[in-house]
Formats: structure tokens, sequence, C-alpha cells
């Protein structure tokens, strides 16, 4: 996986990688076309994600809301610190579960 990257595994797990930020969340959206509407689990592992703003949690957000439009179940796991104190000081710690 690159320094920017995801890599979808056939086990359900999407991991990213580097900035999820204003200037990387349109190449990660159009990139999720490919499993966002497949079928079963989906497992989005964020460990390697080095910086995050308020469009990688949009991004996070719009991803929650399409894969349960799809009858499809979605998990964050890892989630780097500064993602946690971005969704805490946004009220989103439900949608996160956090």
């Amino acid at each position: 996986m690159s320094d920017n990257g995801m890599a979808v595994r056939p086990d359900g797990t999407v991991e990213l990688s580097g900035a999820l930020t204003f200037e990387t969340v349109p190449r990660f959206f159009v990139q999720s076309g490919s499993w966002i509407n497949g079928a079963g689990a989906i497992t989005v592992n964020l460990k390697s994600v080095t910086r995050v703003d308020s469009a990688g949690v949009a991004l996070l957000l719009e991803w929650r809301e399409r894969t349960r439009a799809a009858g499809r179940e979605l998990t964050f796991t890892d989630l780097p610190e500064q993602l946690r104190h971005m969704i805490r000081v946004s009220g989103l710690d439900a949608a996160f579960a956090l």
C-alpha cells in the first residue's frame, strides 16, 4: 500500500493509509465504488491513517450511510487519536461507537 492509499482485502477489510483530508477524500470516495455496494460485512482499518480533517470524517459518515442503505454492516477499527478527538468534539461518538 502506498503512502496515500486504499487496499481492499478478500475478507471484506479495507485498509486506508496516509492522509484522509480534503485533498485525498475525492479519490478515496471514487475508489470506494468498487466495494461499497458488494455483499457481506466490511471492516475499515484506519491504523495507517496519518492525518484527518473534517472532510475525512464526512467521508467515513458517508460510507456508513451508504453501507447501511445497501444492508451491509460497517465497522471502523484502529482509529487514530486525532480522528477520535475530532469525532468526540463533533458529538459523533454514537455514530462511531466510541
